[in-house]
């Protein structure tokens, strides 16, 4: 007999939910380890075990209708060719449709099966409790009244009036209640006046919807459509809301989604943020046979807070952000970015949604590029909006029309061949600027490199020679001609040992390594400040800066170079895991010549060493790691720069534990600690705090509170962060998330930015179910 048979026979009221629910003590051992710790239980599926996370309502195994009745029960009466009467713990089937009560009545005439209760309907994946049912054996129709269900996979669980199997996959459903709480527990609820659930379309619709917490209404639908599986359904998500001073206060939006069609849709997303009006966002996504792209719009047309900040604008304010991706096949893909907005404001006084991060310059950029085993090709262009607009012109960045990039490399016997090429046309608005400043124009590089690698498995070398060639051809260039060369010859040699050794810890086994590495760099470079500065940077020194001849990004200039680097690392790898527990690098390069080419008058030295460069790795246990690398000069005794970072999550990520120390000697010291910590199983604090030792001020903070449990959860934020006037900007952030029917809010976006491990955090929230 099917569980509930006793209470049947008893002559109890059964609910679906109470035939299946579980204490957390009588859960099987798989389904009580998959439980969040605020769960007091769950549900067990006495057919299918969890088998199925689809929706199910009865007849979902096809339409029963026009095959054979199987009953059962303890006493039967039949009035020949007119009705069957049966008694006592009665059991019937019609192929997926099976139902148990306590009385049943079958006119053969008619076809017509009525079925008194408590009764019990099941099927994979649901179960249906009810005082009463008809039954048309002919059509497959069934009215179940006083009727409950629960659908194990989503596990929600409900009532209703009526339920009413009005197709072989559609289901109605009159004065409908449902929820994922746990039975005996209404934390939140949805009402409606009417549900219609649409198996083989994948979405229900309902009427007059109203979200109850605590019994009490708090929020009306006149009409609401949702999808009842993974497929996308057209309506409205949930609201969000929140206050920030930079906005004016308080803000409230109501998104839209629209499922256009299989390969394409749309989000709308109108919002009223106090003291500047109705502000709208769009974001649109369409999807090829090649990729994605993804169209994201803003626009306000008055916005009242900017008239009063600039007298003489018209409020007009808006963004636009697309991105696309596409793969061709062959080794061949292409992409574009573009990102513009009306003013330099804009990103933090309005942006809710546009993926554009808050920059000085955005970029702009489309293009193609093939990548096979040998070699690659990538040609594109980009641009750049600059903010704020008041940076000068010598500051803004050159536009790339085009930037061309190859490379290659092959083997040839025991040596290798390889060859990097760059070909860029770099143009701005030079009106306003003199002197090499105002040049515009073309360069070509170039680097050839032959090199034989020796590899044992004791150690290696790997010398190299090269030629760095660079071929300029300038437009406004007024330091001599416009069209010339440089070329430098380059030599490398790399090499390393390698030893180890076997041991134990803590009866451990673990396998150490020694690993000296010697490193010689020779470049022929010489001054090169009549060659103007396009893309090229200085590179802050680090450990990885050991092990290269430049010490400058970008193509202007080609660094002098005839040193060694002298380096040891050292490895601890636990032999039972395979995991590396520890590492620890240092290195220092040594200099035979002062370094001469410079741009803007850094990159070029006089002493003979370099600082000491090291990292340091630990991971003591899988769940916590320290890092840590810095520079120290021996020879003042005093660090150059550092910077240590210890991360640390429980098993399952209900611990976080972040503390960082940052130092750049004369120029920055700063400080943080985030954590997210559980004060009960439902209660947990969050925090992060951000302290800048040169400004003595705090320049970032995050403080907040949450609560979980099994059907809902809730965080309350408080953000603080600088602003590019050292300007503390305060953010209220408000999120509640029910289980099932997703959440409104924004303030797992933002503690996620702030805390490591906490988004792994959030896709745990509920459980690995």
């Amino acid at each position: 007999m099917l569980a509930g048979a006793s209470l049947i026979a008893q002559g109890a009221q059964p609910t679906a939910a109470g035939l299946d629910w579980r204490p957390r003590a009588e859960l099987p051992a798989g389904v009580r380890d998959s439980l969040p710790p605020f769960c007091a239980g769950g549900y067990v599926d006495p057919l299918s075990q969890g088998k199925s996370d689809e929706v199910m309502v009865p007849g979902a195994g096809g339409d029963p209708s026009g095959l054979p009745i199987e009953a059962r029960a303890l006493s039967a009466r039949y009035k020949l060719d007119s009705t069957l009467y049966l008694k006592g713990d009665v059991e019937l089937r019609q192929g997926s449709f099976l139902v148990t009560g306590s009385e049943a009545r079958y006119d053969q005439t008619s076809g017509q099966l009525a079925v008194s209760g408590p009764l019990v309907s099941r099927g994979e994946g649901f179960v249906l409790t009810g005082a009463a049912a008809d039954y048309d054996t002919d059509t497959g129709r069934m009215n179940l009244n006083t009727a409950t269900f629960l659908l194990h996979g989503p596990e929600i669980r409900g009532s209703a009036s009526k339920l009413s199997r009005v197709g072989e996959r559609q289901v109605d459903i009159r004065s409908g209640r449902l929820t994922t709480c746990a039975p005996g527990r209404n934390d939140w609820a949805l009402v409606a006046s009417e549900i219609h659930l649409n198996r083989a379309e994948g979405f229900g619709t309902a009427r007059h919807v109203r979200l109850e917490v605590k019994d009490v209404p708090v929020f009306y639908w006149p009409w609401a459509s949702f999808s009842i599986d993974n497929r996308r359904k057209s309506g409205f998500l949930y609201p969000s809301f929140g206050s920030s001073s930079a906005g004016s206060g308080g803000y409230i939006s109501l998104p839209y989604y629209l499922n256009l069609a299989p390969h394409y849709d749309a989000t709308i997303t109108p919002q009223y943020i106090n003291g500047r009006g109705l502000f709208t966002e769009v974001e649109g996504r369409y999807l090829s046979p090649y990729g994605e792209s993804v169209l994201q719009l803003g626009y306000i047309s008055n916005d009242q807070a900017w008239q009063n900040e600039n007298p003489g604008e018209d409020g007009e304010r808006w963004g636009l952000d697309f991105s696309t991706q596409a793969g061709f096949g062959g080794g061949w893909s292409a992409w574009g970015d573009y990102s513009v907005v009306s003013d330099e404001d804009y990103l933090s006084d309005l942006n809710r949604t546009l993926d554009i991060s808050q920059e000085t310059h955005l970029e702009r950029r489309g293009g193609i590029r093939y990548l096979d085993s040998h070699q690659f090709l990538e040609a594109y262009l980009s641009g750049y909006q600059t903010l704020p607009e008041r940076i000068a012109d010598s500051d803004k960045p050159y536009d790339q029309l085009p930037e061309i990039l190859y490379g290659i490399n092959q083997e040839l016997g025991v040596t290798e061949l390889s060859l990097e090429s760059q070909y860029t046309y770099f143009h701005r608005d030079n009106e306003n600027l003199s002197g090499l400043e105002r040049a515009n124009g073309q360069r070509l590089r170039m680097i050839p490199e032959l090199a034989l690698p020796l590899r044992r498995a004791w150690g290696y070398a790997r010398p190299s020679v090269g030629v760095d060639y660079t071929r300029y051809q300038l437009e406004d260039y007024t330091a001599g001609d416009s069209g010339f060369d440089r070329t430098v010859p380059v030599a490398e040699w790399d090499s390393g040992l390698y030893f180890d050794r076997q041991s134990s810890l803590f009866d451990i086994p673990y396998n150490q390594t020694l690993e000296p590495r010697l490193y010689y760099a020779w470049a022929d470079a010489e001054d090169q400040s009549e060659i103007p500065d396009f893309d090229t940077g200085v590179t802050s020194f680090s450990f990885d800066q050991l092990f290269t001849p430049s010490r400058f990004t970008g193509g202007d200039r080609v660094a002098d170079a005839n040193q060694l680097t002298v380096a040891l690392t050292s490895r601890f790898n636990d032999l039972l895991s395979g995991a590396e527990r520890a590492r620890v690098s240092i290195g220092q390069v040594y200099y035979y010549d002062e370094l001469e080419v410079s741009l803007a008058g850094q990159g070029a030295r006089t002493g003979s060493e370099s600082p000491l460069a090291g990292e340091l790795f630990l991971r003591p246990l899988a769940n916590l790691e320290i890092r840590s690398s810095g520079l120290w000069d021996h020879r003042t005794g005093k660090t150059e720069e550092g910077r240590t970072q210890l991360i640390y999550h429980s098993d399952d990520y209900r611990y976080l534990t972040s503390i960082g120390h940052t130092y750049n000697r004369d120029a920055l010291e700063q400080m943080d600690i985030g954590t997210v910590f559980p004060v009960t199983n439902q209660v947990s604090l969050i925090g992060r705090w951000v302290y800048d030792s040169g400004l003595d001020r705090t320049v970032g903070s995050l403080t907040g509170v949450e609560y979980n449990n099994c059907c809902w959860s809730m965080q309350l934020v408080h953000q603080n962060y600088l602003t590019s006037d050292r300007e503390l900007d305060t953010r209220l952030l408000f999120q509640i998330q029910l289980k099932g029917l997703g959440g409104s809010g924004g303030a797992g976006a933002r503690i996620s930015d702030a805390i490591y491990g906490f988004d792994e955090r959030e896709r745990r929230r509920f459980g690995n179910r």
